[in-house]
């Protein structure tokens, strides 16, 4: 059976007033910086959804390799994007890896030590040195699960509802940063540059 990488970078950047999947990183845009690490990850297929910004985010960023699934409801938040990526993942896929469009700092690694733990009858989380974190692992039997979520957090709020098995994969490392805010973006350059 094979494996999906989901990308999900269809936000809006309502925060930060432009396209946060194009700010500069390690001299291309950070959507860039994400994808690289999906392409060395053994994912079978990757998906990476755009809405806000897609044209922008197309016409900026190197999408070889990877399938382009578009959420025209973007704005309603990251629950509609993971259905809608979920519609084109691979009918034989045992399970999808959610990535984040503005999490530049996980590795691969990171991401072979979760398809480790992974089972298609469970749910599998990061647990960092300071939390829990993505990227998130969903087996095929959670996907009705998260066909039926809403808004930005849902998948946390499924995560802690206690209704599905959650495994947790020890990652000896922070919380790798996300972009939302310019002090965000800020702290991840200072962050890299150290």
């Amino acid at each position: 059976m094979t494996v999906t990488g989901i990308v999900l970078a269809a936000g809006g950047s309502t925060r930060l007033g432009r396209p946060k999947q194009l700010l500069e990183y390690r001299g291309a845009p950070l959507l860039t910086a994400v994808l690289r690490v999906a392409r060395r990850c053994d994912f079978d297929e990757v998906l990476v959804a755009l809405g806000g910004g897609a044209a922008e985010v197309e016409a900026a960023v190197d999408l070889s390799g990877v399938q382009v699934v578009h959420n025209p409801d973007f704005g309603s938040g990251c629950a509609s994007t993971i259905s809608r990526a979920l519609d084109e993942v691979d009918p034989h896929a045992r399970g999808v890896v959610l990535m984040l469009g503005d999490q530049p700092g996980v590795g691969s690694a990171t991401i072979a030590a979760l398809l480790d733990a992974a089972t298609p009858d469970a749910s599998a989380v990061c647990r960092y040195r300071d939390g829990r974190g993505h990227p998130l692992w969903f087996g095929r039997s959670m996907f009705p699960e998260l066909r039926t979520l809403h808004g930005d957090k849902g998948v946390w709020k499924l995560l802690e509802s206690g209704r599905i098995p959650v495994l947790e994969v020890p990652i000896d490392a922070e919380i790798p940063l996300d972009v939302d805010t310019w002090d965000d973006y800020v702290a991840l350059r200072a962050q890299d540059s150290r």
